[in-house]
């Protein structure tokens, strides 16, 4: 497998949610999609939803691409905000560990600030303001026993 790459589903604000993230990350969207941009409304979206996203993809690192799009009530979709999945980010340095948990957990909620953990020099839980749960590691120098690395 050459990448994992999270697809996330939001209730109508995709655009806000992505644009928020590529304040943080940076970068330019790879792909926005929205659903009036099918040829011929295949999936016969009723016109007060063809400006939501359908797609759009966001590169964040050397190989991971985070994806999502908006769900449509008039398609029978429903979106249910859980707590079964994180999107997990190895930062390169302490400072960007730091600077991206950070802007994360702004107007968010910390589960478990960064700190040293028996795997990381860095480590911590967060929940960004959407409700998007995130886990940002720095590895660094630590040799977590029985791991791959090193």
């Amino acid at each position: 497998m050459k990448s994992a790459n999270s697809y996330l589903n939001f209730n109508g604000n995709t655009e806000e949610v992505f644009n928020f993230y590529k304040s943080v990350f940076g970068g330019e969207f790879a792909l926005v999609m929205r659903f009036k941009d099918f040829p011929g409304n295949p999936m016969g979206v009723p016109a007060a939803e063809l400006h939501k996203i359908a797609h759009i993809a966001l590169p964040i690192g050397r190989d991971g691409m985070l994806m999502a799009t908006d769900v449509l009530e008039s398609q029978g979709q429903a979106l249910s905000i859980g707590n079964n999945f994180y999107i997990s980010l190895e930062a390169e340095s302490p400072e960007e560990a730091d600077r991206v948990f950070n802007a994360l957990a702004a107007g968010g909620r910390t589960e478990m600030p960064l700190q040293r953990t028996e795997w990381a020099e860095k480590y911590g839980i967060c929940a960004d303001r959407f409700g998007i749960q995130w886990m940002v590691s720095y590895t660094g120098s630590v040799r977590f026993p029985g791991s791959q690395k090193g």
